[in-house]
């Protein structure tokens, strides 16, 4: 089931609704769009109720000018779980999806949040060679980047031009949010050192775009972060190690909710 928030000032959100019986889950997706993370919405544990918002820009879903950064969504999401009564809300963020879950946490003065989990995310400042800039990259190369299985790599040769012009879109949308300096925050770091929300990051070893020893460090900056590698896995983990993502996603809950 789809729903469209209306978040004030000319915001408007596509979600996509997944009733369950138990507590809320909030995934947020990356560059790719939210069909790379429809997924997880069946394998999230509890039975709960699984929101998984397109990000304005993204989809051909519109975006208010003003709306032109990470920070910008991270309070939009906040502001959506407040108005649902959303509490200890499992909050999952692929790639730049992952800084919004990041950004969130450092923001979460309601205490809606009972932990994120990260899947390759960015944001983090990096230390040399750790974080690939993706602009202007053709798609083969990025899917080369991204992913391990070759099969799993989108073949340009095969979109339609209405696909082409859409992935088009959704890149220069991402260009918007991940700002300059490209994919990261300076200042995200020393944020998230005071965010009480435990932390867990799920890193595909074989990434291109960034690397596993950037992974190690996101994780330690959280009070209560953990780390758990996907061998054999690339910039999606919950896509090439689906079982290795979804069970540390479920030992995780156990422990910490």
């Amino acid at each position: 089931m789809s729903r469209v928030f209306d978040l004030g000032d000319g915001l408007s959100v596509t979600v996509d609704v997944r009733e369950g019986a138990g507590e809320t889950a909030l995934v947020l997706h990356g560059g790719a769009g939210p069909k790379s993370v429809a997924g997880l919405a069946g394998v999230l544990p509890g039975d709960r109720t699984v929101l998984t918002p397109t990000h304005p820009g993204f989809d051909g879903q519109p975006r208010p000018q003003w709306c032109d950064s990470v920070a910008d969504l991270a309070v939009a999401y906040l502001d959506l779980l407040e108005r649902l009564a959303a509490e200890r809300v499992l909050v999952v963020g692929s790639s730049i999806g992952g800084w919004i879950a990041a950004e969130m946490a450092t923001r979460d003065s309601w205490g809606r949040i009972g932990g994120v989990v990260l899947l390759n995310a960015v944001g983090i400042d990096p230390k040399e060679g750790q974080l690939t800039d993706t602009r202007g990259l053709p798609p083969v190369k990025l899917g080369e980047l991204a992913f391990v299985n070759p099969a799993l790599r989108l073949d340009p040769s095969k979109l339609t031009e209405e696909q082409r012009a859409a992935g088009l879109a959704n890149q220069e949308a991402l260009a918007v949010y991940a700002g300059e300096p490209f994919m990261y925050d300076p200042k995200l770091r020393r944020r998230l050192r005071g965010a009480k929300a435990p932390a867990l990051v799920v890193w595909g070893e074989e990434d291109g775009i960034a690397t596993v020893d950037y992974g190690r460090s996101y994780a330690e900056v959280f009070t209560r972060g953990r780390f758990v590698p996907a061998p054999g896995a690339g910039h999606f983990p919950h896509i090439e190690a689906a079982e290795l993502t979804a069970a540390a996603i479920e030992d995780f809950v156990k422990q910490e909710f």
